[in-house]
């Protein structure tokens, strides 16, 4: 049985016994969605929402599509409205996730390519690459180039007079 439980200074707030659900609407057009498992949704006029899980996580839909979601691990995601990933994780790690490869950046400057064909390919940050083919198998791996040092030679330095 649904049932408007309250009225107070124009907010609404009812109240859906078969699902234990309460939906609560504000003056200004925002709507507050309870649900019995303990997530909590809230829906703004401008089409954005903000979604609340028992487990912390938190959830913003923008207008556009776009999507910002926070873990409760610190985790933190964005999911552009192409469908493109971008992951930040909390030891400054980050993958992004397209519909042509994934790839994570390490704090350390290496960044990793998973190609959607399988092929591989890891930028070190010594300068190194190394490509593996879909097999798994090395194709490639080259060690930066370092010019060698340049040597001073006795007359490359003037003497004071």
């Amino acid at each position: 049985m649904n049932k408007l439980i309250e009225v107070k200074q124009n907010i609404h707030i009812y109240y859906y016994s078969s699902s234990q659900t309460t939906h609560t609407t504000k003056p200004d057009g925002t709507e507050i969605i309870k649900f019995k498992n303990g997530q909590s949704e809230t829906h703004y006029r401008n089409g954005s929402k903000d979604i609340i899980f028992p487990d912390g996580t938190i959830r913003h839909v923008l207008p556009s599509g776009e999507e910002k979601i926070k873990f409760s691990d610190g985790v933190t995601q964005r999911v552009l409205t192409n469908g493109d990933k971008i992951i930040d994780f909390p030891d400054g790690q980050r993958e992004t996730h397209t519909s042509l490869y994934k790839r994570r950046e390490y704090p350390d400057g290496t960044v990793k390519t998973v190609y959607q064909d399988g092929r591989q390919e890891t930028q070190y940050a010594n300068g190194r690459l190394r490509i593996k083919d879909p097999d798994g198998r090395v194709v490639l791996d080259r060690l930066p180039t370092v010019p060698p040092p340049l040597k001073a030679t006795p007359h490359s330095f003037s003497q004071p007079s």
